[in-house]
């Protein structure tokens, strides 16, 4: 999440990164973020003030975890729900964040292909309509 230390958003909204910063984006790195975990440890003070909506306009392979998911008392639908009413994500949104991160899974490519192309973009194509 400290990446943002290193991206600078000027008063028109755009952006310019520094030098790892451009590095984690274009090597398509994966930021595994954890809202609700980053709010409870004081990293953040709130979710609406979580770097998830810059780190993701800016096209980074953001994805949504839950840290310790007993620890925070958290979901994966939960984190989800509060990225749609921090940022007012839609289900095309929540579909890139879940394909993100399928991408940086630890199985076999074809293995992520397939799970993306024959389950998640399919179950997601319902959602979104």
């Amino acid at each position: 999440m400290r990446i943002v230390d290193d991206i600078t958003v000027h008063d028109d909204n755009d952006a310019t990164l520094g030098r790892l910063a451009s590095l984690l984006r274009d090597k398509r790195i994966p930021l595994e973020l954890c809202p609700s975990s980053n709010v409870q440890t004081g990293a953040v003070a709130s979710i609406a003030e979580h770097p998830f909506a810059l780190l993701a306009r800016l096209r980074f392979r953001v994805t949504v975890n839950t840290d310790n998911r007993l620890m925070s008392d958290t979901t994966m639908s939960q984190e989800m729900l509060r990225l749609v009413e921090a940022f007012g994500y839609g289900w095309s949104d929540l579909e890139r964040f879940t394909i993100n991160a399928m991408k940086s899974s630890f199985i076999p490519f074809r293995e992520r292909l397939t799970l993306i192309d024959e389950v998640i973009k399919p179950r997601f194509a319902v959602l979104i309509g």
